[in-house]
């Protein structure tokens, strides 16, 4: 099983960049599954219905999120309907609509979001401990988006599930890492995936709106950046007969 995860989609530039790039990747690598988080679909922060639509029709399959997958109102029937490939953090309030999870292909897709810089939400470790307790039905491999701020936190995390799940690849921080590996018990792992958007940004946004709040310390509405775009995505090889990952490989491919 070939899986292409792709790292925070921002904004309308991220979705051209995968609209260009997602279906000559799969057709270039015989990619069985194409996971992307939808964070900041919708101007650079949440997830829009109208968002959604476009980012699927791109090729994507299953779409994961974070913290701001609730900022739009209008994702809350996409999140509760159990047949769209949407999912929210595992880990947030068992109150909040959505699901954690995601069964598509054989391939059990699950979101968690990090609590160290974040917020108050349940343990990440004890929530994939209880679902990897009660795997769903047809559940071949897992794979793992962790939406995290810590470093360390991501690289615990990918330590404590080695040998029980397929990956563990992190999001949120839009900086892709270096440390792309398979762990001694068979699990792909890499802190953060890094992002879908403009090249010439500051985490995606306008570098000079970034720049003036760090000079000046006052509050500004911040703007996707423009120009040329590029994707960030982590391609893993499962192999079928244990769940366990063979294989991990970056992809960076950048367009006008």
């Amino acid at each position: 099983m070939k899986v292409l995860a792709i790292g925070d989609v921002i904004g309308r530039p991220g979705r051209r960049a995968l609209a260009r790039l997602v279906p000559r990747l799969r057709e270039e690598h015989g990619l069985d599954i194409v996971i992307a988080n939808g964070e900041n679909l919708a101007g650079g922060i949440g997830i829009t219905a109208a968002g959604l639509e476009e980012l699927r029709a791109t090729g994507v399959d299953v779409v994961t999120s974070g913290n701001h997958v609730l900022r739009h109102k209008d994702v809350i029937p996409y999140l509760e309907d159990i047949e769209c490939p949407i999912v929210r953090p595992l880990n947030y309030p068992p109150a909040a609509p959505g699901k954690g999870w995601c069964l598509f292909g054989g391939l059990l897709v699950v979101n968690l979001i990090g609590r160290v810089f974040m917020s108050s939400y349940d343990c990440p470790f004890r929530a994939m401990d209880a679902l990897l307790e009660q795997l769903p039905n047809g559940a071949r491999a897992v794979f793992v988006d962790f939406h995290a701020e810590a470093t360390s936190e991501k690289i615990a995390l990918g330590r404590y599930l080695d040998g029980r799940v397929a990956a563990v690849v992190g999001t949120h921080t839009h900086v892709g890492t270096t440390d792309a590996c398979i762990l001694p018990g068979g699990t792909a792992y890499v802190t953060d995936v890094g992002m879908a958007g403009p090249v010439e940004s500051v985490i995606g946004d306008e570098p000079e709106g970034v720049i003036r709040r760090f000079l000046t310390m006052i509050p500004e509405r911040l703007e996707v950046a423009k120009g040329r775009v590029g994707v960030d995505a982590m391609l893993v090889t499962i192999d079928d007969a244990n769940g366990l990952a063979t294989d991990i490989v970056r992809i960076r491919e950048v367009v006008d």
